[in-house]
């Protein structure tokens, strides 16, 4: 009996390695185990090239190869009768398969033992289930959660009928746990100068985190972000946690690192890119403490939200680049008031309130910018359109958008419930929200 490969597609998740045999020309057998099968469709599977010479000289000799895959939820296992089509070294699926290695890859630390090298793409003549006891999954598991799609196009839908920005993110975390059941999530966004990604915002953990950092380049955030494709893990047993990326940074910069939200011991892990023009501007996220948390559908949701959410904040970008304050409210007079200091470091444009850290960069950088301001001539009151027109700030280009550095620092001030917060009044405006009378240090380099 042969079985359609789709019926088994968690047999190439990865989460139990496959195993190939071949022979050689003078019928010498030979097994070794693969890091990937790639379901490609239901007639073809792709097998990760990455350290198998013997391998590789069998089947170019007789063009056949056996490989046995198991499902990982069930232990069920089948066995391919395969025959040798083509080899890829480039292109969509190389890329595919090369992204998915390399994100597994810097989780367990075996970057230089994982390169792809090539992506061999076989025929499945035969298919067969091999006799065993595999694990009945109860009802509710042993089929699909059904079509969600409608679902990711209402909330892509409502998130297009935002006009705020922090409330388009706001929307689209919100919905990933009505919706979908995502209790963890977050976006990030790249810090390109720094080659890294920053918190924005995040839902279902105990701190906020806004303004964390990890690697761009590592793990499944990191990936995603590098690569433009989504990077599904459906079983971390034997990983880290994502935050574990970011620990040899935070020891060279000790003091100036908010740690990155995450679950102890997550075992799933989808992160999608926000795509706008080819460009990725920023990454979805979602982790899970079971097994098999997330599948190809769930892969498609995040990817198509992630595609509105960047196109949504791209608009907003360029309507409050353009928009114009009305004149500002004279300046309340100055009345008795708890001091604060706040010292800013210009190497990095990090900032201390009170001795403690807050946030650092662009965002750094505009915050010692709106207390240098008020220091000045009494002004709370600023335009994006200003921001953007000054440029003792070097502000970054649009891919690296302001819209989304006054969203990051106005999380990150109001989880600290510190003296400084910012408001939004209006489109395009930003409005300085004292509770006491700053003091401003600037640090030379």
């Amino acid at each position: 009996m042969s079985v359609r490969l789709r019926q088994i597609l968690d047999c190439f998740e990865g989460v139990i390695p496959s195993v190939i045999a071949t022979v050689d020309a003078d019928g010498t057998p030979n097994v070794s185990y693969l890091s990937q099968v790639w379901f490609v469709d239901d007639e073809h599977v792709a097998l990760s090239n990455q350290f198998f010479s013997k391998t590789a000289a069998n089947v170019a000799a007789t063009g056949q190869a056996t490989v046995l895959v198991v499902d990982g939820r069930t232990g069920a296992q089948y066995m391919l009768d395969l025959a040798w089509v083509r080899s890829e070294a480039a292109g969509d699926l190389f890329d595919r398969m090369a992204a998915h290695l390399e994100a597994i890859s810097t989780v367990h630390g075996t970057e230089q033992v994982m390169q792809l090298r090539s992506a061999e793409v076989y025929r499945v003549r035969i298919c067969s289930p091999v006799p065993g006891n595999p694990i009945q999954l109860p009802e509710e598991q042993a089929h699909a959660r059904g079509d969600r799609l409608p679902a990711a196009a209402r909330l892509a839908g409502e998130i297009a009928a935002e006009t705020d920005a922090d409330a388009m993110i706001q929307r689209l975390l919100d919905g990933l746990g009505e919706a979908f059941g995502y209790e963890h999530a977050m976006v990030l966004v790249p810090e390109l100068q720094a080659d890294r990604l920053i918190t924005l915002a995040s839902r279902g953990y105990h701190a906020g985190g806004a303004g964390a950092e990890t690697p761009m380049g590592r793990g499944a955030v990191g990936i995603a972000a590098k690569t433009g494709r989504a990077v599904r893990l459906c079983d971390m047993s034997r990983g880290r946690r994502l935050a574990r990326a970011v620990e040899s940074q935070a020891e060279l910069d000790e003091g100036r690192t908010i740690p990155l939200p995450g679950l102890a011991e997550p075992q799933s892990q989808l992160a999608a890119p926000m795509l706008v023009q080819g460009q990725v501007s920023g990454v979805l996220f979602a982790e899970a403490s079971e097994r098999f948390r997330f599948g190809r559908e769930d892969e498609q949701i995040l990817s198509l939200l992630g595609a509105q959410l960047a196109a949504s904040l791209r608009l907003a970008e360029l309507e409050a680049r353009s928009a114009r304050a009305a004149a500002a409210a004279p300046a309340a007079p100055a009345q008795a008031q708890r001091s604060f200091q706040v010292r800013h470091y210009a190497f990095d444009d990090s900032v201390f309130i009170d001795g403690d850290y807050v946030i650092k960069g662009v965002p750094g950088r505009l915050l010692a910018h709106f207390l240098r301001q008020h220091l000045a001539d009494g002004r709370r009151t600023f335009t994006n359109r200003e921001i953007r027109l000054d440029a003792s700030l070097r502000l970054p280009e649009l891919k690296d958008n302001l819209e989304t550095r006054l969203i990051l620092l106005r999380r990150r001030l109001d989880e600290r419930a510190g003296p400084v917060r910012l408001a939004r009044p209006g489109r395009g405006v930003i409005e300085l929200v004292l509770d006491g009378a700053p003091s401003l240090e600037t640090v030379a380099a």
